[in-house]
């Protein structure tokens, strides 16, 4: 598949300390991109490069054609971004602020359709701040598709989500590239990124030490004779809990 993402010798340095050490990597067009990592391994400052949100050092950065040093504002028009809970005007219902980010985009959007999507219809008229947690994330993926973006960038979409409503956000992530979206996340959950990536970078103190689909990962591993010291049962302790308390929707 094209690339829509292509990063070469990316570099950030703080005040002598060097974040991202130089990395290189391509998305292709219509996957679920993972990258993967400790906490500061530089993760989140190489999507925050990517977003427009922070400056690097040197490298570059192409989104679908565009070159960031030469039109960041582009960038920014065809890109989705997750907004946490302080993005959020607080005295707004969701239909609200929905209307206010599509004036702010220029576009013509139907908020209830849009929420229809996340399947919030029903919270229009509640504030952000009223939500559950697996409503918030959901309404927060929901504010990325406004402007009907071609990339689509969730740092942990899933965190401290219950299984019910981490699953079903799993669902909205596959249905997002069903609908021709391009995903890049970044999660500390392995059965997430396991779930859901075509292909997953993992990236270590600044430097990408594998690169793969998670399959080829898991095969390479097992290659060099690695066990488990217990062994693996054909079902876990979640789908015990989802299959005793379901798997529908679950607010509150």
């Amino acid at each position: 598949m094209p690339a829509i993402i292509s990063v070469s010798n990316l570099v950030k340095e703080y005040n002598g300390l060097v974040a991202v050490k130089g990395i290189s990597f391509e998305v292709g067009q219509g996957e679920i991109f993972g990258l993967l990592g400790p906490n500061g391994a530089g993760k989140t400052t190489t999507l925050e490069i990517i977003e427009t949100l922070r400056s690097k050092t040197s490298g570059t950065v192409i989104a679908d054609g565009i070159d960031l040093d030469k039109s960041p504002q582009s960038i920014k028009n065809i890109i989705g971004v997750q907004l946490q809970a302080a993005g959020y005007y607080p005295n707004l219902n969701l239909k609200q602020t929905i209307d206010l980010f599509a004036g702010l985009y220029n576009k013509k959007i139907d908020p209830l359709a849009l929420l229809d999507k996340v399947n919030l219809r029903d919270k229009a008229k509640s504030k952000f701040k009223e939500l559950s947690g697996g409503q918030k994330q959901r309404f927060s993926i929901a504010t990325t598709l406004i402007n009907e973006p071609k990339i689509i960038f969730l740092d942990e979409p899933t965190t401290g989500l219950d299984p019910q409503a981490r699953h079903n956000l799993w669902e909205l992530i596959l249905q997002l590239r069903e609908n021709g979206a391009t995903v890049v996340l970044t999660t500390h959950y392995m059965d997430e990124a396991e779930q859901l990536c075509d292909r997953v970078a993992i990236i270590d103190a600044g430097t990408i030490i594998a690169l793969s689909t998670p399959a080829e990962l898991i095969d390479n591993l097992l290659a060099t004779g690695f066990t488990r010291k217990q062994a693996v049962k054909a079902a876990n302790l979640e789908d015990v809990f989802l299959n005793m308390t379901g798997r529908e929707w679950r607010e509150g």
